[in-house]
């Protein structure tokens, strides 16, 4: 009895050990302000509330274990609606969704004002800033932990101001070894 009792426990510590991780979430303007005390650059997941790979990338990418370690140590990172209606001020500017309508909040609705500034044209699009809140780039589409964990890697280490031709790109691609698991 004692040890099925023990396995029990093993069983249960092991399970709640297993369960993802959560990324730390903050806003665009929290994100830039902890910058100036700790500069990390920045994951910003643009998505929208009707997108279906939005969707999959939560479930299956940002709830990945490695995924969010990785990105809670390295990255501050921002969720932000696309078609959403914050007021945000980013360099200067203050940005809003003039058109928003609330009826729409689970629907299409009108583009946000920054998503138009950072030019969004698709989502999910995940945007890279510097630590300076410079945009480094987008990444367009779905990505699993392993296709999201070259590029979490390739700019904190700022690999990519190495890469200037396709071809460089394709030599860091091939010689890229994944280690998330997922």
């Amino acid at each position: 009895m004692k040890k099925l009792a023990f396995v029990m426990v093993v069983t249960l510590l092991m399970s709640f050990n297993s369960i993802a991780q959560q990324i730390n979430w903050v806003t665009f303007e929290e994100a830039l302000e902890l910058q100036k005390k700790t500069p990390k650059k920045i994951m910003m997941d643009v998505y929208t509330n009707w997108c279906g790979p939005c969707k999959m990338l939560d479930k299956n990418t940002f709830q990945n274990s490695d995924v969010a370690k990785y990105v809670n140590d390295n990255y501050y990172a921002v969720k932000f609606d696309g078609e959403g209606n914050d007021v945000i001020k980013y360099k200067g500017n203050t940005y809003a969704n003039k058109n928003y309508k609330p009826e729409m909040a689970s629907r299409r609705n009108s583009v946000h004002d920054l998503t138009l500034a950072l030019q969004v044209n698709a989502y999910p699009t995940i945007m890279f800033f510097d630590e300076k809140g410079d945009v480094i780039t987008p990444l367009r589409g779905y990505q699993n932990p392993q296709q999201l964990e070259l590029y979490l890697k390739m700019f904190r280490t700022d690999k990519h101001k190495e890469i200037k031709t396709q071809e460089d790109f394709n030599v860091f691609f091939t010689a890229f070894k994944p280690e998330f698991k997922g």
